[in-house]
């Protein structure tokens, strides 16, 4: 029987636009196509015979783990043999022996590796490294170019790999927030040079088969829901320095499903005055026609509103500014790398204009040299068992002012200054390890100071919802008690009824010496760590850069302190458990 003859179809009553449909049914047949010649005896390459590819991945919010997952089964499409291999669960003395290798990798906080790939990165910068001579690799790396050290973890081990003897298959891929396009270029490159090195003769084709996973077919990332905000209430009383806003969106129609644990993604635009300041500095209208990100023409203020970045003043943007200028300060300003952190310190892209102008040619020469507008992540802080059709995020709007500028963020305020009927751009980012343990009696202790507090909102939820009997433990700290407890009552309701074991809170104005959840830690440090014993999880929530390594550290402390081991043991015992799944970080 002929496999094509009965390819899957899509009905034309089926719930999507004719687009879908028509790009739906080509999507299938050619999937079925590609399936049944694989199948077939006429195969190039047998799975017995094909060669081995190691793909490790390192992800802090699950970006680089789906991408690892397509770059294998274009790989696979493409003759070879893939392995997907969490960096975590690597065994490390099998590198030696590894012949092609991609390392895929994000980085987060001051250029720090993922949580799971934390102990590969130490140890492969270690004199335990081993000689790769006859390993070939490539490297995949993720960033934001917002932030001084984009992309350096995937630098790292790209330069380190170079020390240890590994030869290239294909050069370094740095992928900014927009990495599909990026990624793309980069496992076709990788598939091409080791289809040419392995004399491997494949159908299959990867610039295809990379597009088809991404197209969408529903809402998603792509195509964002135009979401109805239900409630957008402030959390914090009258007289806090603080608005933290709690934001009910409604999802009902949209056909998203996400846990406690994942994210929201938000899609802002910029606001109205800053657009006008930023128009009056360079000299247009905002009248004048501009090719957009998606590919239409449209009006150079709807532009900056909806599809640029004009607040971030990142190294990038002012190297491309500064091509453009031709002023010998600014030249200098920009190449010097920490020179240039502290001049950004504080500043927006409006600042280089005023203090370094110049005469652009056209709109579109000004808007090329600008970012793409990118959504913003927020916790989730809801269960979709206890509101279902909704989903919830807790977010702190930031206001502040520098160099005689005030500052707002773009997308905290474009939340917290929401007004009206207009839809809300969202889509879900779901993560796969930030998530409460399968076994409902597990006991959950959770570390969620300020907007950390989201997730655990959720989880507190979620534990009820499903009459999880497993002990809960919260930390939660802010500024002022009678100010800043987010959540208060909900927290105290579920004390009160016993689903929430305990909770210790870690209030540091209230009193002449500051206090810090990582204080309260190291208070009840003793019981935290007979809870570690018994098989408890541990999660922290909140800022990277501070908060979450003193809780990391104070960690460290604790088990040293309780458990009579050295500190060599003590790290030893808290690298096991991010090993086991148990200590888990959202941080950011």
């Amino acid at each position: 029987m002929n496999n094509a003859s009965i390819a899957p179809y899509i009905p034309e009553n089926a719930p999507f636009s004719k687009e879908q449909i028509g790009w739906l049914n080509g999507f299938l047949a050619g999937m079925y196509s590609t399936a049944s010649s694989v199948g077939s005896t006429d195969a190039s390459l047998s799975e017995e015979s094909a060669k081995t590819v190691t793909l490790l991945w390192g992800s802090q919010t699950g970006n680089t783990e789906t991408l690892s997952k397509q770059a294998a089964k274009s790989l696979k499409n493409n003759g070879f043999a893939p392995r997907v291999i969490d960096f975590a669960d690597y065994n490390k003395s099998s590198l030696v022996d590894e012949e092609l290798l991609l390392i895929m990798t994000s980085t987060y906080g001051d250029g720090d590796p993922p949580d799971n790939a934390m102990d590969f990165y130490e140890w492969l910068h270690s004199d335990e490294a081993p000689k790769l001579d006859k390993t070939r690799y490539s490297v995949l790396s993720l960033g934001d170019s917002n932030y001084p050290d984009f992309c350096k973890c995937g630098i790292d081990l790209d330069n380190r790999l170079k020390v240890l003897g590994g030869t290239e298959i294909c050069p370094r891929m740095d992928c900014d927030v927009d990495f599909e396009e990026p990624f793309t270029k980069w496992i076709h490159a990788v598939g091409q040079s080791l289809k040419t090195s392995e004399s491997v003769d494949s159908e299959g084709s990867l610039d295809t088969e990379v597009a088809a996973i991404e197209k969408p077919i529903a809402y998603g990332k792509a195509n964002p829901f135009p979401s109805n905000i239900i409630a957008n209430r402030n959390l914090n009383g009258d007289g806090s320095a603080k608005e933290t806003r709690h934001v009910e969106l409604s999802i009902a129609t949209s056909g998203f499903e996400y846990e406690a644990g994942d994210a929201l993604a938000v899609v802002p635009e910029n606001c109205s005055l800053y657009v006008g300041d930023l128009l009056n500095a360079v000299g247009f209208s905002g009248q004048e026609f501009v090719n957009s990100p998606n590919g239409e023409k449209g009006c150079l203020r709807d532009a900056l509103t909806r599809y640029h970045d004009i607040a971030n003043l990142s190294p990038k943007v002012a190297k491309a500014y500064a091509a453009i200028a031709l002023n010998e300060e600014l030249n200098t300003l920009v190449e010097d790398r920490d020179r240039f952190k502290e001049y950004s310190w504080g500043r927006q892209f409006i600042d280089l204009l005023l203090r370094f102008p110049t005469t652009f040619e056209s709109p579109d020469e000004f808007v090329s040299i600008l970012p793409k507008l990118a959504p913003r992540l927020y916790s989730i802080s809801s269960s979709p068992n206890a509101h279902p059709n909704q989903v919830h995020i807790t977010a702190g709007v930031v206001r502040y002012e520098t160099h005689g500028r005030d500052r707002k963020g773009v997308c905290s305020s474009y939340l917290g200054e929401h007004e009206g009927a207009a839809p809300v751009s969202v889509f879900f980012h779901h993560t796969k390890s930030f998530k409460l343990p399968s076994d409902n009696d597990a006991p959950v202790i959770m570390i969620g100071p300020g907007t950390g507090i989201a997730p655990f909102r959720a989880f507190l939820e979620e534990r009820n919802a499903r009459g999880a009997n497993g002990k809960n433990w919260l930390f939660f700290g802010d500024q002022h008690a009678s100010l800043d407890f987010l959540y208060k009552e909900e927290i105290e309701s579920y004390f009160a009824s016993g689903l929430l074991t305990r909770f210790d809170t870690a209030f540091s104005r209230d009193q002449a010496e500051k206090i810090y959840v990582q204080d309260r830690m190291r208070e009840h440090g003793k019981e935290l760590f007979e809870w570690l014993d018994q098989g408890a999880y541990f999660y922290v929530c909140g800022d990277a850069s501070r908060m979450a390594k003193d809780v990391d550290q104070a960690l460290v402390d604790i088990v040293e302190k309780h458990s009579s081991r050295d500190h060599e043991d003590a790290v030893e015992y808290i690298k096991n458990l991010k090993s086991e799944k148990r200590y888990l970080r959202d941080v950011y």
